[in-house]
């Protein structure tokens, strides 16, 4: 097993955790609604996918 041979420093620690971080999911507008949705996915808001309702507006 391998054992290494100095301790690691805090900065280089931190350097390398540098691409370790989360990032935000990128929301775009409906165009029915102006409100901000996730790609690729139904308007939470008013129903609609590529300009057709796809959920009733009971069911939202």
């Amino acid at each position: 097993m391998a054992v290494p041979k100095k301790k690691t420093s805090k900065s280089r620690k931190n350097m390398r955790r540098a691409h370790d971080f989360l990032t935000p999911p990128n929301a775009s507008t409906c165009p029915q609604c102006k409100a901000p949705k996730l790609p690729h996915r139904a308007c939470p808001s008013c129903g609609t996918y590529k300009g057709k309702e796809v959920l009733k507006a009971e069911d939202l």
